[in-house]
């Protein structure tokens, strides 16, 4: 933990002033329209001028744009660190972890799917615990049980040795991606408690929503495979929306999942339009993207209500992962050739 006093006002005054630079919707719109040659001459009129600039001369198209990106992500979150303090600190590390999980996803997907290491390595955040060397050995790897062995000794291994097996008995990633995610948040909850005030309490509320809109999320994917896989199987501990049996019983009633999130006080009056959202989606790739707009929105009013806890600190964060996953979406779409109504399809705009 680092040392001194905790500095959540000041830490916050640096991350509105970063937050007023992330792009806009508008400016979103502006690069849909534009190939990945044009995006990267745009970006580097912005605030990725520094990584478009270092990775020129090695990188073109999509491929400078993605690099430029983590390179640039991981870059804001080690300043958040930089600025912290104390308990400050401690908290903000907690929740980078979460670019742990993403990296291990990233790695057993590309090995699952047969792809390059180098493209793999593209799509890695550096910007969790695990050392950099441990990253670049597990993206070598052959099998996905060989990364399994290499996480011996960190919070994830034991739950990715049971998660394995039914890896190996369904074929399907979802039992170790779920893994990943449940280790994450119930390993971070149980070492925070759940604190009644103070700035503990408030991170605990942020991280209790995004336990029940990652539940929400997992419930509707399973239910979209066919597979024959009870929800609960999957149902991560900690949030406030869901209980085990009410998540099974829910996923398989698109309106009343809606309504049971309208329905709760917590979220239902804070999250009118992004409920609208919800109900209004037609299809997993909206829903999803709608509960990242819920969640966004929820971050948002958390910060506000709460001005001197780090709520603004995690809002920020998602923000900034928001605008990196919409922007990388909007250069491969274009690398693809996908149409513009296509390629909004895939953003998260508020």
């Amino acid at each position: 933990m680092s040392a001194g006093a905790s500095n959540p006002e000041y830490v916050n005054a640096r991350v509105r002033a970063r937050r007023a630079s992330l792009f806009s919707d508008e400016d979103y719109r502006k690069l849909i329209r534009m190939g990945p040659s044009e995006i990267a001459r745009f970006m580097e009129e912005t605030e990725y001028e520094r990584e478009i600039n270092a990775l020129g001369t090695r990188f073109s198209g999509v491929d400078l744009i993605e690099y430029a990106l983590n390179r640039n992500l991981a870059k804001h979150f080690d300043d958040l660190l930089d600025w912290s303090k104390g308990q400050t600190y401690d908290l903000i590390a907690r929740y980078l972890r979460k670019f742990d999980v993403w990296n291990v996803k990233t790695i057993i997907r590309g090995i699952y799917t047969d792809t390059p290491a180098e493209e793999i390595q593209t799509d890695l955040i550096r910007a969790g615990e695990l050392e950099d060397a441990l990253l670049d050995r597990m993206v070598e790897a052959d099998e996905i049980e060989d990364v399994v062995e290499m996480l011996d000794g960190t919070i994830f291994y034991d739950g990715l040795v049971d998660a394995y097996e039914e890896y190996e008995e369904s074929g399907m990633l979802i039992p170790l991606e779920n893994a990943l995610d449940r280790e994450f948040y119930e390993n971070l909850l149980e070492d925070l408690g759940r604190p009644q005030e103070g700035p503990r309490a408030m991170y605990v509320e942020f991280l209790e929503a995004e336990i029940d809109f990652r539940n929400a999320r997992n419930a509707l994917r399973l239910a979209r495979t066919g597979a024959d896989i009870d929800p609960a199987e999957f149902y991560i501990e900690g949030g406030v929306l869901f209980t085990q049996s009410e998540l099974s019983r829910l996923v398989n009633d698109y309106d009343e999942l809606v309504s049971h999130i309208a329905d709760n006080r917590r979220y239902g009056d804070r999250l009118s339009t992004a409920l609208n959202r919800l109900r209004e989606a037609e299809s997993l790739i909206e829903f999803e993207h709608a509960l990242d707009a819920a969640l966004l929105e929820y971050a948002d009013r958390l910060s506000s209500i709460y001005p001197v806890s780090i709520s603004a600190v995690l809002s920020y964060i998602l923000a900034k992962e928001r605008e990196v996953e919409n922007i990388r979406a909007i250069a491969r779409g274009r690398e693809v050739g996908l149409s513009e109504n296509e390629i909004e399809d895939e953003l998260v705009i508020l």
